[in-house]
């Protein structure tokens, strides 16, 4: 069977912390762009546009409507940033917004058989490398054909997942997100947070098995 290493680890994500340089570094840069400096925003985009984008596609299940998601939320982050509780963590309130956002996206799907249809359908596109990291322990180092084989299966198992079980699965296991984060983003409190999860990775587990042989 071949061995499936999700990164981070459920034991190895990181612990949200307000004091923590990445966030220091963000105070400092919604600071000053409060105080009118637009390179300081430009600065929080870069650092978090692409881990977004990943996040809100895995989401969602479609890249270019997850472009225009980013971007949506980049527009609220700095339309409401005078707003921002500076004791909290920016990337959890950045994350909040887009995951609001996604939500947002699947329940209008739900409402339109023709767009639902057209996200069930499958899809032939280039994979960009990081749906999910894993590592096949028989595959040789070169072998790039059975490793994106194996990152799309897993991926395309992730879509499977429910909505709420995809979301603090993608949270944790793709994004490294503690429990107290994931609580923040999504609205729940830490036991549904964690019976969610379980049930995630249980279900994860389950679908992907019988390909693994």
């Amino acid at each position: 069977m071949t061995a499936v290493l999700l990164s981070p680890t459920a034991d190895s994500a990181p612990v949200a912390s307000h004091t923590n340089p990445e966030n220091v570094r963000n105070l400092e840069l919604v600071g000053a762009s409060l105080a009118g400096d637009g390179r300081a925003f430009a600065e929080l985009v870069r650092r978090y546009q692409g881990r977004l984008l990943n996040y809100v596609t895995r989401m969602i299940g479609d890249r270019e409507r997850a472009e225009d998601l980013v971007q949506e939320a980049f527009i609220r982050v700095h339309r409401h940033l005078h707003r921002f509780d500076r004791t909290r963590n920016f990337s959890t309130w950045l994350y909040t917004i887009a995951s609001n956002l996604a939500k947002n996206e699947l329940r209008n799907r739900s409402r339109s058989p023709l767009v639902l249809y057209q996200t069930l359908a499958p899809r032939d596109g280039a994979d960009d490398g990081r749906a999910l990291e894993f590592e096949d322990l028989r595959a040789r180092p070169d072998d790039e054909f059975a490793g994106r084989a194996l990152r799309e299966l897993i991926a395309r198992t992730v879509d499977r997942l429910g909505e709420h079980h995809r979301e603090v699965f993608v949270l944790r296991e793709l994004e490294g997100h503690s429990y107290e984060e994931i609580a923040e983003i999504t609205g729940c409190n830490l036991g549904t947070v964690k019976s969610r999860l379980s049930r995630a990775r249980g279900a994860f587990a389950e679908m992907i098995a019988p390909h693994l042989d």
